[in-house]
């Protein structure tokens, strides 16, 4: 008779299970990897488990007349009620582009896989949230002018000129449309008080080449820099406005 009782019990634990589990500290900027570091047209992404059945990428052929998806892999992400952008979805990593009609302020983030939804983790969004994307030893992901990447064995140059990739950085001008690729360059609308820092001291401003976002890509940025003649080797670098830069430890391989 004991079992009578026990067993719904069981059933409803083990369902309770594959619902999909994540907290506010397991959502993250996805360049720079911090919890609680938000802004609209940000990638994002949420660690957990269950949050997905399976493994997807963002492929051409979900990407239709340049419009990004809402949904992959029977994954939705709602923020404030409206869908997030998804880029990739796998059981313990979901990352999604939040989207640019929203504002700063207090905000909601849900995970619904399948028909089974997660927890709505509040969170706050700022106006930029600035992210260097960056390699596992904390080195920024940069390509030198002419395409190759910058790595241990080609270093960027003084006096060149590096692309830096980032996230967060804010609104352009003209400003981005929503839930479709940039097409065409476009500037952060702070385009003035937009700031390089090399080991803590802002590069001249002429030597910001371009600041905005990458055509072609959904929230992803870059920073066409020209390496002052006096850079120190492997400067720590950060990007943004004075009063909202990229986390500190980044740094740029420079010879």
């Amino acid at each position: 008779m004991r079992w009578c009782f026990l067993f719904p019990a069981l059933l409803w634990a083990q369902s309770d299970l594959s619902f999909p589990s994540y907290s506010a500290e397991s959502i993250a900027n996805a360049a720079a990897n911090v919890p609680a570091w938000f802004a609209p047209n940000t990638l994002v992404s949420i660690y957990g488990v269950n949050l997905a059945a399976g493994t997807a990428g963002l492929s051409p052929a979900d990407v239709q007349s340049g419009n990004l998806p809402t949904t992959l892999g029977s994954v939705r992400v709602l923020v404030n009620s409206q869908f997030a952008n998804m880029i990739f979805v796998s059981p313990k990593q979901v990352n999604i582009l939040i989207p640019t009609q929203l504002v700063a302020g207090p905000a909601t983030i849900q995970l619904v896989n399948a028909s089974r939804g997660g927890p709505a983790i509040r969170v706050e969004f700022g106006e930029s949230a600035p992210g260097l994307f960056q390699f596992g030893d904390s080195f920024v992901i940069a390509t030198h002018g002419n395409g190759p990447l910058v790595s241990v064995d080609a270093p960027a140059q003084r006096g060149e000129v590096v692309v830096l990739y980032a996230t967060g950085l804010g609104p352009t001008n003209p400003s981005t449309p929503a839930n479709r690729l940039a097409t065409s360059a476009a500037w952060i609308a702070r385009r003035s008080e937009f700031e390089v820092r090399l080991n803590g001291v802002a590069v001249a401003k002429n030597l910001i080449e371009y600041a905005g976002v990458t055509p072609g890509f959904g929230g992803l940025y870059q920073v066409n820099l020209r390496i002052p003649a006096d850079a120190p080797n492997d400067p720590e670098v950060q990007v943004g406005t004075p009063d909202r830069m990229s986390p500190a430890g980044t740094r740029l391989r420079l010879r």
